[in-house]
């Protein structure tokens, strides 16, 4: 397990999955915030999508092409960023090597998966080794997260203004909402 000096790596983000529908968005929005400080790319599993959306959303870096199916392009992937952004699903059918490669390369990790059994698997499997490597392992970091974690945020401060203190255990549950699953979402994951 190596994990290369973070600040030599050439890029602070990498979005895997650019082509996909959110890595657009996501493509798009760091594009649209310029900030020429940062230092990301672009990677996906086939080069000629990554310049169509390089060409669409006016993006001008670099292009990775990386297979999820392949550990030691994950590997390779994961050793040229600080953080690695995955908009790639079904999670449990193409993340499991990134988050393994993040966590032994000490890479920040970040994705939007609704994958709860995914999730516990991966905390399961690479929470020892990330953390030897410091690397920081974030799911669910999209919608499925949202309306749960600003709940827990209002209720916590509501807690404490009424109370004192904060909930030592908030329940959550979801009887309605508008929309639709991403088609990564509701794929065949088994």
């Amino acid at each position: 397990m190596s994990t290369p000096d973070r600040d030599q790596r050439p890029f602070d983000l990498i979005v895997f999955g650019a082509t996909s529908f959110v890595g657009q968005i996501v493509v798009g929005h760091l594009v649209e915030r310029g900030d020429r400080k940062l230092r990301w790319a672009m990677a996906g599993r086939n080069e000629a999508k990554l310049a169509e959306v390089a060409a669409e959303t006016r993006a001008c870096v670099d292009h990775i092409v990386a297979d999820a199916g392949d550990l030691d392009e994950m590997r390779a992937l994961a050793r040229r960023a600080r953080v690695i952004a995955s908009t790639v699903g079904p999670y449990a059918k193409y993340g499991s090597n990134l988050v393994q490669a993040c966590a032994e390369e000490g890479t920040d990790y970040v994705d939007l998966t609704g994958e709860p059994q995914w999730m516990r698997r991966m905390i399961d499997i690479h929470t020892v080794v990330a953390t030897v490597s410091g690397a920081r392992i974030v799911h669910s970091c999209g919608f499925d997260s949202i309306p749960s974690d600003m709940g827990v945020w209002f209720t916590q401060q509501e807690s404490v203004e009424r109370f004192g203190e904060p909930c030592v255990r908030i329940g959550m549950r979801l009887v309605g909402a508008r929309g639709g699953a991403s088609g990564g979402t509701i794929a065949d994951t088994a």
